[in-house]
């Protein structure tokens, strides 16, 4: 998914979630690795390298672009993407050089990276090759982001890696979940086109040399950001269970109390619904309002063709933002009104909210 915050960083899985990367952006004193003396810097604040460097390579992708639009289509723009852009692009951040390697070797398989550095594989590959796409490398069939992956994931040694085809560039770590991609990406083209400094800034403190710079690849800075996102994710599961549990009673109480459910307490009471079933719509109810939530905070909801007119009526009569702030400051009341408000959402969702509504109730 594309950051709320950024315009050009994409994130796919979690080796490096926005909610981390906001925290790198925002310089967090609460997150280690970010001061000056972290980057290696002298005399220099983080805020001045960040932008020197995008002076440097704001002009050096000026002059990338125009030689690679005047390559002719025959040129796969392989040496023109390493030698006049990539290459400097990572010297600037701090690499004083990317050493070329030979294919690396692992049960027989060949893994062709273009280059490592700091136990860190940086395949760089021309402007014109997808890395998504696959191509014949070597005699196999590899995408370059696949190849990158697929090394990591098979070797020891390994932990993080880089691939860049010079429009966009992606961070990979060693991935155990096979059925999904996990990375950040930065689209160049867009950040230098587009003159996105405050995307710039993300990059070059995640992306800097001082990033994967150490003995031993664990130990690396990416990694134990990473880590310190995991755990944030295990106390965020924590809370949440816990808020869950307590809406399941309060939910489950309410509905109970209220005079109009008569139906389904003569169902609890002659076992039509047992209480197990009844823990279970109830669980389902309070998930089903947890999407919700995210989905209207991340403004997910709305057709892109939608009028400010019908925006703004969901907003004021339907919206389960609305109905957070009323319950911040008023009692409930006895009333049913709200809630049936809150199930025409969910059916027009796709869904049903009803609690009870048969022998078998099961939605």
């Amino acid at each position: 998914m594309t950051t709320d915050t950024f315009t050009c960083v994409r994130v796919e899985g979690s080796i490096l979630p926005t909610d981390l990367l906001q925290r790198v952006a925002g310089g967090d004193v609460r997150l280690d690795g970010l001061r000056a003396e972290d980057y290696g810097l002298v005399g220099e604040k983080v805020n001045e390298a960040t932008n020197h460097a995008w002076i440097r390579l704001s002009a050096a992708w000026d002059v990338f672009k125009t030689a690679k639009d005047k390559l002719p289509n025959t040129d796969t723009g392989h040496k023109l993407t390493i030698e006049r852009w990539l290459l400097p692009f990572w010297k600037v951040l701090g690499y004083s050089t990317l050493d070329k390697v030979q294919p690396f070797i692992i049960d027989e398989k060949t893994y062709p990276v273009s280059h490592i550095r700091h136990h860190s594989p940086f395949h760089l590959v021309g402007f014109r090759q997808d890395l998504d796409k696959r191509v014949e490398t070597n005699g196999k069939q590899f995408s370059p982001h696949g190849l990158v992956q697929e090394f990591l994931n098979r070797s020891d040694a390994h932990l993080w890696g880089f691939v860049s085809n010079g429009l966009k560039l992606r961070i990979l770590r060693d991935n155990i979940r096979l059925t999904r991609q996990a990375y950040v990406e930065f689209d160049l083209q867009a950040m230098f086109e587009g003159k996105q400094y405050a995307d710039f800034a993300l990059l070059w403190r995640v992306c800097h040399e001082s990033r994967v710079y150490t003995e031993k690849p664990e130990q690396c800075w990416l990694e134990l950001w990473s880590k310190v996102a995991a755990q944030q994710g295990l106390r965020a599961l924590d809370q949440l269970r816990t808020g869950v549990e307590n809406a399941v009673k309060a939910l489950g109480r309410g509905f109970l109390s209220c005079f109009a459910n008569m139906e389904l307490k003569a169902a609890l009471k002659n076992d039509r619904l047992s209480p197990k079933e009844y823990y279970r719509q109830l669980l389902r109810v309070v998930y089903r309002l947890l999407f919700l939530f995210v989905a209207e905070d991340r403004e997910l909801l709305f057709d892109p063709a939608a009028s400010d007119a019908a925006k703004d009526r969901y907003l004021r009569f339907y919206s389960t933002a609305r109905l957070r702030r009323m319950a911040e400051r008023l009692r409930g009341t006895p009333h049913t009104d709200l809630f049936e408000c809150l199930s025409l959402v969910l059916t027009k969702l796709g869904t049903t909210c009803l609690l009870y509504t048969s022998p078998s109730p099961r939605d």
